[in-house]
């Protein structure tokens, strides 16, 4: 069942990437998707990784109990875990949950009410047509999604070190600046270009072989966000493995 569904899953990804018919066409919904994928979600993630990055200079600063470790290490570890892991894989897990239902129950719902059937009567290449402009607003829109969730994380390190007392601005943003390696950035972008493919392409897969009426979409949905999110945490161990 799993290469079933798997070699479904290449099959249709296949017809998306065939030559679009006209450009024109994609143009707007690209932009359409890149404001719904992107901008729509900033919201969310400003709030969600700036509260991360404080709580983990807490915790952080909680287990450095040793007078022999200097206090600026706590901002060089809040540093490198949320550039590392957990600026990309919780921006994309948040996401998966956000994005992914939306795209899933959408698609899902545009082929039970046989939409996608009229399209492809039409002589219009549905899959191109519905899950090529939002794969491209996926991998585009997610690295900088990533980038302003490694700032605000930072930023709330910074915010949440100082009202708790646990380490003062100084000594944060010394360890920040201390032995930074510049490479952990592009592991950071590489992990976010692929769990941008996936929170677009999975719940696309899910949506658009979805049969029945509304419980099957809501199923479908339910299950695009569950594959999903397994996919980019074994993503994440993958890149990793081969990066690191």
């Amino acid at each position: 069942m799993f290469f079933y569904h798997l070699g479904e899953y290449f099959l249709l990804l296949k017809k998306v990437f065939k030559k679009p018919e006209k450009w024109s066409m994609y143009r707007k919904e690209i932009f359409h998707e890149m404001n719904d994928i992107g901008v729509g979600s900033l919201s969310l993630i400003v709030i969600i990784s700036t509260f991360i990055g404080a709580v983990m200079t807490m915790q952080i600063a909680f287990q450095l109990v040793s007078d022999l470790i200097p206090t600026s290490v706590i901002g060089q570890i809040n540093r490198d875990s949320n550039i590392l892991e957990l600026g990309p894989t919780i921006s994309a897990l948040v996401l998966m949950g956000k994005v992914g239902s939306s795209i899933s129950s959408q698609i899902g719902s545009m082929r039970v009410t046989e939409q996608i059937d009229a399209l492809e009567i039409m002589g219009i290449n549905a899959p191109g047509y519905l899950i090529l402009p939002k794969v491209i607003a996926g991998v585009t829109m997610m690295p900088l999604l990533v980038t302003i969730a490694i700032f605000c994380a930072l930023f709330g390190g910074l915010m949440g070190g100082s009202l708790s007392g646990a380490v003062s601005p100084n000594d944060y943003i010394l360890g920040i600046q201390d032995n930074f390696n510049g490479f952990t950035v592009s592991v950071a972008m590489v992990k976010a270009f692929f769990f941008g493919f996936i929170i677009t392409t999975v719940p696309a897969y899910k949506g658009f072989y979805v049969r029945g009426g509304a419980l099957e979409v809501g199923q479908a949905s339910t299950k695009a966000v569950v594959v999903g999110c397994i996919s980019i945490l074994a993503m994440d161990y993958m890149i990793t493995a081969l990066m690191l």
